[in-house]
């Protein structure tokens, strides 16, 4: 016959108790942990290719109208595209002060 334990209040309530459950909890605890600062992680960099995709859009919508500008003599297609550029410029120092 088996005498159970009595405990006494300076040992810790689950001393007869297996620990199992405990570091199986802190280990998905730690996994959630990773899974979630990978999962930011990712965005984060989502977010950067798609800053850089539209600065690079941008980018290659000016220097076309540039080249536009330079070949065009027509006063009002010339004024049509500076408005552009300018439009343009505009929205680079925009996107710039974003990041």
């Amino acid at each position: 016959m088996k005498i159970p334990h009595i405990r006494r209040p300076s040992e810790p309530y689950n001393v007869d108790m297996a620990r199992g459950w405990e570091s199986k909890s802190v280990e998905n605890q730690q996994e959630e942990s990773a899974h979630q600062e990978s999962v930011q992680a990712a965005k984060s960099r989502k977010g950067e290719e798609k800053h850089s995709r539209e600065r690079d859009l941008l980018q290659l919508a000016r220097t076309s109208i540039v080249q536009k500008l330079e070949a065009s003599e027509n006063p009002r297609y010339r004024e049509q595209l500076n408005r552009a550029l300018a439009d343009l410029d505009k929205q680079l120092k925009a996107l710039d002060a974003k990041s």
